[in-house]
């Protein structure tokens, strides 16, 4: 028995240690959420803050008249700027005098401890039970993602007040969903934004029949007392405006995310206009309504509450940027039986909030009524056919484990050094890395373009003087072959015209051609590659921000004929302006030669024929030869593009292990299990 005991205690103490050693990296990760929140509100405060007079807070502005207090002399609808209700200039009437008083200040840091209090209770509305490190985590979480979403930055940016009537559906149906005073709550936020007034019939259909009574009994009080006080305004909003359409800009307008600013957008107008918008307005409700109540009883209330609002902003007359968080709410909802399926929503719905729609599709007019609609379609999606798990479903704690390849040993005994990315899916999902792909790429664009040598005349000159220091080097290794290749292929037409069209068309169609077949036959593969194109992108980036650099064809004394872009015009001081469409002097990498050997390189690993390897490894060659012909990239350039090339691969072996050459037959996509293998009897 003591001895039992003795041999127990390593055991006990061991235990603790470990339990001790997860309980402080957690309190470090909530120290570092928390952290991260402070900084993105600093900078939220310091960008606001930091911008000329005039520029910022303009919404708020417009409460201050001349003598302090809002518009006393004229209506709140002189001019349209204006975009609330009668109540709410009613109510914030008196702080009008503070607010020219400390404008700004007062306002902007009143409006974080609003964002503030919303993650709180946000992450307090968590359909229960949960984790230890969710509780501890979720309110930086949702904190830091409030912050970063465009309705709070847009918010802060105009001085406006709608986080006000989201915090007060949250107070009502959250956290005191028992008490009398959830249905003022909900009332007094429908009198600052009519449409809210849907949460009423929410509470009524999941038996708090009271506080849908008293929601609707405040309204009608709130609006009551506003027409009272106010009577020519109410009249303008509620008669001439329609509940604040016409407000705040053209309801066709981009920013009003509603089915009404959509129809109009597509061209309808008048009574079929109104007509579509009431028929489908209708069904979004109804629809919303039941999936809100569905999930209300499966105790997911804030996902409730975010449906919902969704539902709201669809049939808004108007539902601009500033009233649109309800979407990001949804992240909540858990959507997909497949684990690998499982954070396709959430990473949309981030996305979606926080990323212009600029960023998340291709300027293709095709895509246009997609790009011009993207949050009221992820409303939509969240109101009406979003499959979320029930709370009761097994795959709603516990989804469906993607298949894994088999690990490859590595070499180095440190090798991965993140161990969890050595676990590599057989077939990532399609949408989310078609998103990743997409975001990544503009979010490439954006950096690459800001990384210009060449905004300027001091930029001009360092990137040319940059192009010195690369043409004395090639001189001294003998490489400087660029005006004879380019003079050369010049004076020879269809050579000229292959080179042209090479250097235009293959640059993006090969690198997403050999991912899109990657994807569809060599999955495993594709994870490998995906992630040593981006490590090699983002280098490359690096060399831009280091290393400005002035193409042969932008060097004013070399004579090298830009065959692509066209004479360039020396003689102007701005005849590099192109540099603000995309990054003239983005020279070093050449990354038009680091993605074509990365292709290269890539087809000859993976290839299953010869004829196959030597065909992928003429594209970097081809690449090469165009590059330099035409004028647009010194010799070196595509020695820095090939050296970040093995760099992207290098990181890649370090970071999750050496490729997965091998999938389990089990794992592989319509492949039938492996036959059992033949004992050998006579051995036995």
């Amino acid at each position: 028995m003591a001895d039992a005991q003795h041999s127990g205690r390593p055991a006990e103490t061991f235990g603790a240690t470990a339990a001790g050693e997860a309980g402080a990296r957690l309190r470090a990760a909530r120290l570092g959420l928390w952290l991260v929140a402070a900084v993105l509100a600093v900078r939220q405060v310091t960008a606001v803050l930091g911008s000329p007079r005039g520029e910022r807070l303009t919404d708020l502005e417009t409460w201050v008249g001349p003598d302090g207090v809002l518009h006393v002399t004229g209506s709140l609808y002189d001019s349209t700027r204006f975009t609330g209700t009668p109540f709410g200039g009613l109510v914030l009437k008196p702080l009008t005098r503070s607010a020219e008083q400390a404008l700004g200040w007062g306002w902007t840091f009143g409006t974080l401890l609003l964002v503030a209090a919303l993650g709180v209770i946000a992450a307090r509305a968590l359909p229960q039970p949960v984790g230890r490190r969710t509780a501890l985590l979720a309110a930086p979480v949702a904190i830091s993602l409030l912050m970063l979403s465009l309705p709070v930055r847009n918010t802060l940016w105009l001085g406006q007040t709608s986080i006000i009537p989201v915090l007060l559906v949250l107070l009502g149906c959250s956290v005191v969903p028992g008490r009398r005073t959830g249905g003022p709550l909900i009332g007094v936020a429908a009198a600052l934004q009519p449409t809210l007034l849907l949460f009423a019939p929410l509470l009524w259909l999941t038996g708090r029949r009271r506080a849908a009574l008293a929601a609707g009994v405040t309204f009608a009080a709130c609006t009551a007392l506003a027409w009272a006080a106010m009577p020519r305004d109410s009249a303008t909003y509620w008669v001439h405006h329609m509940a604040g359409a016409g407000l705040g800009g053209r309801a066709d307008d981009l920013a009003n995310q509603s089915l009404h600013g959509a129809l109009l957008r597509l061209g309808l107008s008048g009574p079929l206009e109104t007509a579509l918008f009431l028929l489908l307005g209708a069904a979004v409700v109804v629809l919303g309504l039941r999936r809100a109540v569905r999930c209300a009883r499966d105790g997911q209330l804030l996902l409730a509450v975010a449906i919902t609002g969704c539902a709201a902003i669809a049939v808004s007359p108007t539902a601009w940027q500033h009233q649109l968080l309800w979407v990001l709410l949804t992240v909540v909802g858990r959507a997909g039986r497949r684990a690998c399926d499982r954070y396709v929503w959430p990473v949309a719905v981030v996305l979606v909030t926080t990323l212009p729609a600029k960023m998340l599709l291709p300027d293709l007019a095709v895509l246009h009524p997609l790009r011009d609609n993207v949050v009221l379609l992820a409303a939509l999606a969240a109101a009406t056919a979003v499959p979320f798990l029930s709370r009761t479903s097994p795959q709603y704690r516990a989804p469906v484990p993607a298949e894994h390849a088999a690990p490859v040993p590595a070499r180095f005994r440190h090798v991965p050094l993140l161990p969890f990315l050595r676990r590599v899916p057989t077939r990532p999902n399609l949408l989310l890395e078609l998103l990743l792909i997409r975001v990544t790429y503009a979010a490439y664009s954006q950096v690459r373009l800001a990384a210009t040598g060449g905004s300027n005349e001091a930029g001009r000159a360092r990137a040319e003087h940059h192009g010195r220091q690369i043409l004395d080097l090639e001189r001294v290794l003998r490489l400087d072959i660029e005006h004879a290749v380019n003079h050369a292929v010049v004076k020879v037409g269809w050579l000229r015209d292959f080179f042209d069209f090479y250097y235009t068309s293959f640059h993006f169609a090969v690198p997403l051609t050999v991912l899109g077949l990657l994807y569809w036959r060599r999955p495993v593969d594709y994870r490998w590659a995906r992630a040593a194109l981006g490590f090699t992108t983002l280098l490359a980036l690096a060399g831009f921000w280091l290393y400005p650099l002035a193409p042969p064809r932008l060097m004013p004394t070399l004579g090298i004929i830009d065959t692509v872009h066209g004479v360039q015009d020396f003689t102007q001081p701005d005849y590099g302006t192109l540099t603000a469409l995309t990054n003239q002097y983005a020279a070093m990498p050449s990354l038009h030669f680091g993605w074509s050997l990365w292709c290269g390189l890539v087809i000859a690993v993976v290839a299953p024929r010869g004829w196959m390897k030597a065909l992928g490894l003429l594209h970097p060659f081809f690449t090469a030869s165009a590059i330099v012909a035409t004028g647009n990239h010194w010799v070196l350039d595509a020695v820095g593009g090939a050296l970040v090339v093995g760099a992207g691969f290098g990181l890649t072996y370090v970071l999750q292990g050496p490729r997965a050459r091998t999938v389990t037959a089990a794992a592989r996509v319509g492949s039938e299990p492996p036959p059992e293998p033949v004992r050998d009897r006579t051995a036995s």
